[in-house]
């Protein structure tokens, strides 16, 4: 977690170095959510949740319903609920789950779109959500190709699986998720391997004397 603390810290850094260049001075070079966003690709890259396209599409299109809702609805407690629940949906919808999104979507809210000028709220999404995500993406695959991670994450290849009748392939993975009640943050390859290594772990323990 050493390593994840320093890749996080360095693409902090650079993050709001870049985006200050661009950013209108109306608005902020970082966002909150972004701190988030960092613990998911640093520390735990290999979550769907970590993904490039969750992290650059829910934290932009979180944030872009954020200034929608804002901008349209004057109840600023009202507003703050809509923008969170249309967040949730629109990601999950989208393939693009990532929980700061729904910080994005409230900070969107809380700028308060409708007192600020319209070509600044309406590049909020873009400039600095989107950048600031797309630069903390970037920074994510040099830092875990350098320290030999694998982001975007791919799952590792299958072992070897134990020489009996009963196999569990990657359909019966698939409709277990289906049939679950839960939603769970582990990649199918993921879940499917640890299966496998549970079932050859089985195998070792009952050949056992």
């Amino acid at each position: 977690m050493i390593a994840a603390g320093f890749g996080a810290c360095l693409a902090i850094i650079v993050t709001m170095a870049v985006t200050g260049w661009v950013e209108p001075a109306s608005l902020p070079a970082l966002v909150a959510p972004i701190g988030a966003s960092s613990v998911l690709v640093f520390a735990i890259p290999a979550s769907p949740l970590a993904s490039p396209r969750a992290v650059i599409g829910g934290n932009t299109l979180s944030a872009l319903l954020g200034i929608m809702v804002g901008l349209l609805i004057t109840n600023p407690f009202l507003a703050a609920g809509v923008a969170v629940g249309l967040a949730i949906v629109a990601m999950a919808a989208t393939g693009t789950l990532h929980p700061p999104g729904g910080a994005a979507a409230l900070t969107a809210v809380l700028l308060h779109p409708q007192t600020l000028d319209l070509e600044a709220v309406l590049a909020f999404p873009f400039i600095p959500v989107c950048l600031n995500s797309a630069i903390l993406v970037g920074v994510g695959l040099l830092f875990h190709r350098i320290s030999g991670h694998s982001y975007p994450h791919k799952a590792a290849p299958l072992p070897p699986q134990p020489a009996t009748t009963l196999h569990i392939q990657r359909e019966d993975v698939l409709s277990a998720l289906e049939n679950a009640e839960d939603v769970f943050d582990i990649a199918v390859g993921d879940l499917e391997r640890l299966l496998v290594l549970a079932e050859q772990h089985a195998h070792a323990r009952q050949a056992l004397p």
